[in-house]
């Protein structure tokens, strides 16, 4: 879909009508990506488009939010909406399973899958005698109460988040997104004081909450990223469950400080995958010096020739988009030309493209043309490409 919208030069309407269809048809994500190409929903007459009743029982956070777009919102009536968020309330707190056989009647296996919502979040779906529902309501109910101007305490959001323990949930992402963006001083602390809880969830909860709000601060004064630095350095070294542990290093990974590479060195060994992913996206610091470290250097030379393609291509990522034009460094991207991953090898391209290394050339021939399945794959080899134009003089 997002390739033939790229490639799209039909009439401006068909994003319109494909919306319709869209929402029809219960594909919010779908819905939200027409939304993000352009479609017009002032052009979906009311009866075109499905209830926001029946979008809020779907359980499908994506389809609720398609259908209350700034574009349309003002169609529904404030009591309509205070409606919706009191069986949005229902859903969440009766739980998808038990409201479906209090619906259906049926004493029948209750299927369970987990499916993507949105283009980052996923939910999982139930189905039973026929009808499909998906638990996100959790979602759908702090949008709504986001709408109507109430503040959910912190204590409520992180419940509604924790009811999956899923990062990737969308429960769990609207309720860290929603309060990292309030950016203020009981918000801070109330994430803050989750570091010494006995549950690694709720201290995982915690980290993300503190992490989204330094990274979502774009005000000069930037108040939290002074404390956000020494909290997490402070945590990196104290904390054991190594999914919290990645998700400190990726905040730590966040600041442009040489105390925030400090903290990450140490773990850039580390036994477990997604820590040395962290370690080898974090060095990537923002805005990039104009030369590594020998530390940084030593440390990416290991993470390269790592055993794991997902750390490679972190790696050689943080490479390439670094000032460091090392040749050590550029050599070592280049040895993964002929890598098992063909991601790895696109990033490598990449690389040396902007090291302008005339290897970048032969490297993308042999790839050949962008795979659809990886749309960030043609400005990758596009990076090769403007290397030989500007090389030929064209």
């Amino acid at each position: 879909m997002k390739r033939l919208l790229r490639e799209d030069s039909g009439p401006p309407d068909v994003g319109d009508a494909a919306f319709r269809l869209a929402v029809r048809a219960h594909s919010g994500a779908i819905a939200q990506l027409l939304l993000q190409y352009g479609a017009d929903p002032r052009q979906s007459a009311p009866g075109s488009l499905v209830p926001l009743r029946e979008a809020v029982d779907s359980g499908s956070p994506a389809l609720v939010q398609a259908l209350l777009d700034d574009r349309i919102r003002g169609r529904y009536a404030k009591s309509e909406l205070l409606s919706m968020r009191d069986l949005a309330r229902h859903w969440h707190e009766t739980g998808v399973e038990a409201e479906l056989r209090r619906r259906t009647g049926s004493g029948d296996v209750v299927t369970r899958t987990r499916v993507q919502d949105d283009e980052f979040n996923s939910v999982d779906e139930y189905a039973l005698d026929g009808i499909t529902v998906r638990d996100g309501h959790g979602a759908i109910l702090t949008h709504l109460e986001e709408l109507l101007g109430v503040r959910t305490s912190f204590e409520e959001l992180m419940d509604r988040a924790l009811a999956h323990a899923d990062q990737n949930h969308t429960a769990w992402a609207s309720a860290t997104i929603l309060l990292a963006h309030r950016r203020d001083q009981a918000t801070w602390t109330a994430a803050a004081e989750l570091r010494t809880h006995t549950d690694p969830v709720h201290r995982l909860f915690g980290a993300e909450v503190l992490r989204l709000t330094h990274l979502f601060d774009d005000s000069d004064e930037d108040a939290f990223a002074g404390p956000a630095l020494d909290t997490f350095t402070d945590w990196s070294a104290k904390e054991t469950d190594l999914s919290v542990l990645a998700e400190v290093l990726v905040a730590l990974g966040e600041h442009a400080a040489p105390g925030a590479q400090a903290a990450l060195l140490p773990y850039a060994g580390h036994h477990d995958t997604r820590v040395r992913r962290a370690v080898a996206r974090g060095l990537s610091v923002w805005p990039s010096p104009p030369a590594f470290s020998d530390a940084v250097r030593r440390a990416l030379r290991e993470l390269i020739r790592d055993p794991e393609a997902g750390v490679r291509q972190d790696a050689c990522l943080t490479i390439a988009e670094g000032k460091d034009r090392d040749p050590v460094l550029t050599d070592a991207m280049s040895a993964l030309l002929d890598d098992e991953d063909r991601r790895v090898q696109v990033i490598v391209v990449y690389g040396l493209a902007l090291h302008h290394d005339e290897r970048c050339v032969e490297g993308a021939r042999r790839l050949g043309p962008p795979q659809p399945a990886y749309p960030d794959e043609e400005r990758y080899l596009g990076e090769a490409w403007r290397y030989e134009w500007r090389r030929d003089g064209r």
